[in-house]
């Protein structure tokens, strides 16, 4: 079984995450911010990965470190369940509408993190949730994964849409990208043998 256990405990917060690559889609999510709760659930339906987090931070101050750190934790849990990478499929993408919104993602399991943003917001929040926290939570779940992670919302008008998009394509392409490669199932899939440090 491909699983990760974090627990990630600073003066900020204390999060804790459970998850398992090869699962169902099976979540329970805890973040104290209502927004990120319900894009961490769409993340685990959409991937099938079974995902569990705990998450209390200094909410009364923003919701920027408890974002920030969700991020790093899952993608801690992500790259340690992913251990050497051997047999994965390794690249994934999806292209994802939802109602007038149309969104693209494509990444590679690489050990090599970095993160494009095309996305853009027309109003400064969704619920209580600033938006310009979405490309911390992506950037923070990159690094910490080790995922080489291109994403850019083609189009859209409704926010809601546009972010929900983001986090789907993630979830359908990390799907795609996590498979076992039934032909290469003993092998790293780079001609280095290993994956991460330089092209």
């Amino acid at each position: 079984m491909r699983v990760g256990n974090v627990v990630r405990s600073t003066k900020e917060t204390e999060i804790s995450v459970e998850l398992n690559l090869d699962g169902t889609g099976t979540y329970d999510v805890s973040t104290g911010i209502g927004f990120l709760d319900h894009m961490l659930e769409q993340l685990s339906r959409h991937s099938l990965i079974d995902l569990k987090v705990r998450a209390k931070g200094d909410l009364h101050i923003d919701f920027h470190h408890t974002t920030e750190d969700s991020g790093i934790a899952i993608g801690e849990a992500f790259s340690q369940a992913l251990g050497e990478r051997k047999g994965i499929t390794r690249y994934g993408s999806a292209l994802i509408p939802m109602d007038e919104t149309l969104t693209r993602v494509a990444l590679d399991c690489s050990n090599r993190p970095y993160l494009i943003w095309k996305v853009n917001f027309t109003k400064p929040k969704l619920g209580e949730m600033d938006t310009e926290l979405f490309k911390e939570w992506f950037q923070a779940f990159a690094q910490a994964a080790g995922v080489t992670l291109h994403v850019e919302n083609l189009y859209g008008e409704n926010n809601h849409h546009i972010v929900e998009s983001c986090y789907k394509a993630l979830a359908r392409s990390l799907r795609q990208a996590i498979e076992i490669d039934p032909r290469k199932a003993d092998a790293v899939p780079s001609t280095k043998g290993v994956l991460g440090g330089s092209l």
